[in-house]
């Protein structure tokens, strides 16, 4: 059989659909008499449909939905637009410094709370698989700001204990490896072989030479690579410090390893793809400075002598990570402003604990969240003392009003929600652009082909759409337990940032034109390639995508991470403490402004630090 005639199932709980054959009711209509579920849903999820019509309206549509004459609820003190990190922080933090009880009501666009940090479950062969569908991991938690470290305190998240659960040892032993995976679509032939990129500066070049002797490139690009790997040269002697430093800031890494480092073509298309998952483009929108932060070859010998500019490192391992990612980040605050919706009162056994989303908006709440519900108009009323919020669920517009509101929304849909917020803060707003990323769930009955292969993950250059795929952080906590051996099954996870590389774009440019690609993305052209990349990277390990798949979630998100500045097109003196995100969260009155967006930093802590101020404003603390 052709792996990309693989036959078409959609797995709800391990399921197929066909076992509603008969039935007068679809499984997800089954699923959901039995009590709505999202984190179960397969197929085309995170900005799934229903989630984004009613914003698209309004924003490229100006489509306004007429305020209703009589409003829902009684007043809250709060109402938190965006049900994410950040708003849901901003849900506790108010009322953690209020004078008093607080009534507080949280709006979300989806079916499920969280933002991008979202929860994908799978049942297979009687085993329950966790895994994450965006927000990956807390990172760096050492270097989180006083009122960040207190938010992962009070909802009881220990980083620490996180060196116990997360096996460092887990893949070293089992003796698997980073793999390259050359596509026969773009290379000529399939085939798998170890990443020589993964060791530069750890092998000689007679060892780099015999690895990269079977890679599919022509002979000059292999000694090419060769000699870059092996290091040590500066193409830039003839250049002061500061020389080398002003040209690294104003052209690319690919530019550099073009003109200056003299690269074989084929080789710097090798390396083009590596950050796309980090930046959401490629080293062709990535300045040669910030290549030699992160320490890449044929650049980081260079040896500036600058303390800014010295390669980046981290002063933690990159192990903070719930089975569901920072779901569990997310879940846990639901916990604290909801007790009795998340069962338990652990870390440990928050990563089992089923989520009743029927009691989220329960009138006796102190704080509600309300799902499947898009604000379309916030503003002030009754004299600016009071904020109206219309917002429209299932067809229909509501309208509730607080005497506080924190837009912890994508940034950019603010000025068409709020008629209020000047000229010059608009433009301050739109400087940034979401990047588009699709993080992809596979379930899969083993894993027996990664151990007969000997490899652990898969770098895909010159993608056409996943660029990456492997197996999932070891992470056994709270009675789930990683996969032990290579006969259970387990999830794989693959990632695609939508981009133009090599297109002459800028950075924000190439995240518009990656979000206009992705909505012409069906769930049919994710599970094709999906197919067609795993059976091509793994059939020689004996992997059979019709028998092994067992379910599948593509969790796309346009509008996804926050912007962070790009100093190849922004001046280098901006950052997360300085640039048109100061003046674009700016306080409205009673309105402010939370979101990672708001921080220009896509990191959990950015999302908290953004929610710390906008509730100190409204609060009158700052």
């Amino acid at each position: 059989m052709s792996r990309l005639n693989i036959s078409r199932r959609d797995f709800l709980n391990g399921f197929a659909l066909g076992v509603a054959a008969g039935s007068a009711l679809s499984p997800i209509e089954l699923l959901a008499k039995d009590g709505r579920y999202p984190p179960a849903l397969t197929g085309m999820r995170g900005s799934h449909a229903g989630s984004f019509e009613v914003a698209h309206a309004l924003s490229w549509a100006g489509t306004k939905a007429k305020r209703p004459d009589s409003q829902t609820d009684a007043d809250y003190d709060l109402i938190v637009v965006g049900g994410g990190l950040s708003g849901l922080s901003a849900a506790l933090m108010y009322h953690q410094r209020s004078d008093g009880p607080a009534r507080v009501l949280v709006l979300d666009n989806h079916d499920d709370f969280g933002g991008h940090a979202k929860r994908n479950e799978f049942v297979v062969d009687d085993r329950e698989l966790i895994g994450y569908g965006g927000s990956q991991s807390i990172d760096s938690p050492a270097r989180y700001s006083k009122a960040s470290s207190q938010v992962l305190k009070d909802i009881g998240v220990k980083t620490d204990h996180f060196y116990e659960y997360f096996d460092q040892n887990y893949f070293r032993e089992r003796s698997l490896e980073r793999a390259i995976y050359f596509s026969q679509s773009r290379y000529g032939t399939d085939s798998t072989h170890r990443n020589a990129l993964r060791f530069y500066g750890e092998t000689n070049s007679e060892a780099l030479s015999q690895l990269i002797s079977s890679y599919p490139v022509p002979a000059a690009a292999k000694s090419s690579l060769v000699d870059l790997l092996a290091g040590n040269a500066d193409p830039l002697s003839e250049m002061s410090n500061r020389e080398k430093i002003a040209l690294l800031g104003r052209i690319s890494y690919t530019d550099y390893l073009r003109k200056y480092a003299g690269l074989h073509e084929e080789v710097v298309l090798l390396l083009r793809d590596g950050p796309r998952g980090w930046w959401g483009v490629g080293y062709d929108a990535i300045s040669a400075l910030e290549a030699y932060r992160m320490g890449m070859p044929g650049i980081v010998d260079l040896g500036l002598e600058e303390d800014s500019s010295g390669p980046a490192g981290r002063d933690e391992p990159y192990i903070f990570h719930f089975p569901d990612g920072n779901a569990g980040v997310a879940r846990s605050l639901v916990r604290a402003l909801i007790p009795h919706a998340v069962p338990g009162n652990t870390m440990e056994d928050l990563v089992k604990s089923r989520v009743d989303y029927d009691l989220l908006d329960m009138e006796s709440n102190t704080t509600r969240i309300r799902l499947d519900s898009t604000a379309v108009d916030v503003r002030h009323v009754d004299g600016d003392s009071a904020v109206s919020v219309t917002y429209v669920k299932k067809g229909s517009a509501y309208r509730v009003r607080g005497r506080h509101v924190v837009l912890a929304c994508y940034n950019r849909l603010i000025p068409h929600l709020c008629p209020e917020v000047p000229g010059s803060q608009i433009a301050a707003i739109n400087q940034a652009v979401k990047v588009p990323l699709v993080y992809i769930s596979i379930a899969i009955r083993n894993w027996k082909a990664f151990e007969n292969l000997g490899f652990r993950d898969f770098y895909i250059p010159q993608p056409e759409l996943m660029h990456s795929f492997g197996m999932d952080f070891p992470v056994t906590m709270g009675g789930y337990n990683f996969t032990e051996n290579a006969g259970q099954p387990t999830v794989l996870h693959g990632t695609y940032v939508p981009c133009a590389p090599d297109s002459g774009m800028t950075s924000r440019e190439q995240h518009v034109q990656g979000r206009r690609d992705l909505y012409e993305l069906s769930f049919g052209d994710f599970e094709n390639n999906i197919v067609s990349v795993l059976s091509g990277a793994l059939e020689p390990g004996g992997f059979n995508a019709e028998q092994d798949i067992a379910g599948i979630t593509v969790n796309r998100w346009p509008h996804g991470y926050a912007y962070e500045y790009n100093d190849l097109y922004d001046p280098p003196e901006w950052s997360p403490s300085n640039g048109p995100h100061i003046h674009g969260s700016k306080q409205l009155g009673r309105i402010s402004i939370a979101n990672s967006d708001a921080s220009a930093y896509a990191f959990v802590n950015g999302a908290f630090d953004a929610a710390d101020r906008a509730v100190n404003e409204q609060l009158g603390e700052v």
